[in-house]
């Protein structure tokens, strides 16, 4: 049986952290493959008029083509590089819950992310994206400083 373990990166450090943690662990199970995440946050709530309707589709398949290119397929590049099984997603959504279903459908038995926040208010009304993801996965979530 393979274990898959879904690294969620956000761009910075941490993620880093992530990835490193990730291999780590992946080099003492016999059969694991890599799952890199990134998701671009992205609300429904957010109201726009016709104009920014019209250019919506556009601009999300611009920002996961950014996404991919500058994230993604460089930590996956570097995993496959390194003898480990990796591939790669990018998708718009709620962080947490995002990143819990990619794992869900991808048969993930744990998510690998780096401890990274918001701040001030945002933290206080909504909570960190980390702290909804340990709350809410369906499956073990292992947090790296």
């Amino acid at each position: 049986m393979t274990t898959k373990i879904v690294i969620g990166l956000d761009g910075t450090e941490t993620g880093e952290r992530a990835i490193a943690f990730a291999k780590d662990l992946a080099a003492r199970i016999s059969s694991c493959e890599l799952l890199v995440v990134y998701v671009i946050e992205w609300s429904p709530f957010t109201f726009q008029t016709p104009e920014e309707n019209a250019q919506r589709h556009k601009r999300r398949e611009e920002e996961i083509e950014l996404a991919t290119t500058r994230i993604v397929t460089p930590a996956v590049d570097a995993l496959n590089a390194a003898g480990f099984t990796a591939h790669g997603i990018v998708r718009h959504g709620d962080v947490a819950e995002t990143l819990n279903a990619i794992t869900v459908e991808n048969g993930g038995n744990q998510i690998v992310v780096g401890r990274a926040s918001a701040d001030g208010f945002k933290k206080r009304l909504f909570g960190s994206s980390t702290q909804n993801l340990v709350m809410h996965a369906d499956v073990p979530v292992t947090v790296v400083n």
